[in-house]
């Protein structure tokens, strides 16, 4: 087996350009929104999907530990090179074809959320999945994730989108799952295996995604509630009335306070600090039209206040709150754990309950939004770095919030999966057995443990390790 460095040089002469091996590009591919930062030996960014098998053919063969990122939008550090090696950046494979025919978008792993949602609008056509770091994440970290977003509760997450994947196996062999139909029944859904792996069992580097008809109708209601119990309470009631709102995004008063305090201006006059509920209407003009009336006579019974959209530009006005309220969290501490847990919606209010006696006990503000039409909540523990104190409550906090989760029935992670912050918790969600069957998946398609080692099955401690200081623009 050849050293790193000779492995990499014989890499250098196969792709020549692609492999970068200066201290920027290494510091560059260091570090995803996590902030944890660890050196890679180089960083390729493949021109074509068959630069990618070259890369993996030769970290197999040297037992070189490969890293797969896209844009480094996400929050675990999932996409940091914890064992050095070789980076493989797929940003540059980013080609999307729309059939407006068939209703499907045939994508490669660098293109962003974003500009498959433009591309397939373009044909009269929708894409659902839309996590909040859209306009930079990319469809490949999507499906690594199985990430979702505001729209999962109607509509449903990357799962639910992908209909085949083409991609390398950790030996460098390529491979298909599925094919451009609609049904597909031929051997093992291995498909499904790679989507939510994080990059541990194979490289995504091409997708064909099903979108479905751009709703034509859109309507934004804004409300305001007493306090959170009676905000989850509703919203529950909303949903016994088998309506689907397209949207239902809910901000605790802390969240709502930030954001207030960001734009200068009060949400509902004389209601500051309101915890509130956004909700979307998405569908046929008929269709919206007729749920807007019970929505509306639902906001009348439960709601404080509430003020519909009659504009485009009165709905982005609506819109501002949510989309200002995360950074705006910052003025509470320096750093934030967001913690995407997901929680039946039965065990709402209880969980309410829960946040309030853990701000209390922790001394620590923890603002607290999410989407409320499929129980995945970003609850934020917000605390300053230079503060030993600050730092020993959060990471108690962050551990009470795991096991309460698990406790209600609900899953540590709703959309940003493990990576390395979330191994600690990794056990209370899954039994000895559960895990013993994912090593031995893992064991069979990466036989040398090459691709993202460290994740997911090993306990990694993220206070023991510095952060980066950077803020990027993604943040959430």
């Amino acid at each position: 087996m050849a050293s790193l460095s000779a492995a990499t040089a014989q890499l250098k002469r196969k792709l020549g350009a692609a492999v970068r091996t200066g201290r920027t590009a290494r510091w560059e591919a260091s570090f995803d929104s996590s902030k944890l930062s660890f050196l890679p030996e180089a960083v390729i960014k493949p021109r074509r999907a068959a630069d990618v098998g070259v890369v993996l053919t030769l970290a197999n063969r040297h037992r070189v530990p490969v890293t797969v990122r896209g844009r480094g939008t996400t929050l675990t550090g999932a996409a940091v090179p914890l064992r050095g090696g070789w980076v493989v950046d797929l940003t540059g494979l980013r080609r999307i074809r729309v059939d407006a025919e068939a209703g499907m978008a045939h994508v490669q792993a660098g293109a962003t959320n974003a500009a498959v949602h433009a591309a397939a609008e373009a044909r009269g056509w929708f894409y659902p999945p839309d996590p909040s770091s859209n306009q930079y994440c990319t469809i490949g970290g999507n499906i690594a994730c199985n990430a979702g977003g505001m729209h999962g509760g109607k509509y449903g997450v990357t799962r639910d989108y992908v209909l085949a994947l083409k991609g390398f196996l950790p030996t460098g062999e390529w491979v298909e799952w599925g094919t451009a139909t609609k049904k597909f029944s031929a051997g093992f859904n291995l498909r499904d295996l790679w989507i939510g792996s994080e990059g541990l069992l194979g490289v995504v580097t091409d997708a064909v995604l099903k979108l479905i008809p751009l709703p034509p109708a859109r309507w934004t209601l804004l409300t305001a509630f007493a306090d959170e119990v009676a905000a989850l309470h509703a919203a529950r009631a909303l949903f016994a009335q088998r309506l689907q709102p397209a949207i239902c995004e809910f901000l605790d008063r802390y969240s709502v306070q930030c954001a207030e305090r960001a734009t200068g201006r009060s949400i509902f006059a004389g209601q500051t600090g309101r915890p509130l509920i956004l909700l979307e209407l998405a569908g046929s003009v008929n269709e919206v039209d007729d749920q807007k009336l019970e929505v509306l006579a639902w906001a009348q019974q439960h709601a404080a206040a509430f003020r519909e959209a009659r504009s485009r530009a009165e709905t982005e006005r609506l819109w501002e709150v949510r989309r200002r309220c995360s950074s705006a969290m910052f003025e509470l501490g320096d750093s934030k754990l967001n913690e995407d847990i997901a929680i039946p919606m039965r065990q709402y209010e209880r969980f309410a309950r829960f946040l309030e006696r853990l701000r209390r006990a922790s001394g620590l503000p923890i603002p607290t939004f999410g989407h409320l039409a499929d129980g995945n909540l970003h609850v934020n523990i917000m605390y300053h770095r230079g503060h030993p104190a600050e730092c020993r409550a959060a990471e108690s906090a962050v551990q009470r919030l795991m096991e309460t989760v698990v406790s209600l029935g609900g899953a540590i992670s709703g959309e940003h999966g493990i990576g390395l912050a979330k191994t600690p918790f990794f056990r209370l969600q899954h039994r000895p057995a559960q895990v013993r069957a994912m090593r031995a998946v893992k064991r069979a398609l990466d036989p040398r443990g090459i691709l993202n080692p460290g994740k997911m099955f090993e306990v990694f401690r993220v206070w023991k390790h510095p952060r980066v200081e950077v803020r990027l623009p993604w943040d959430h």
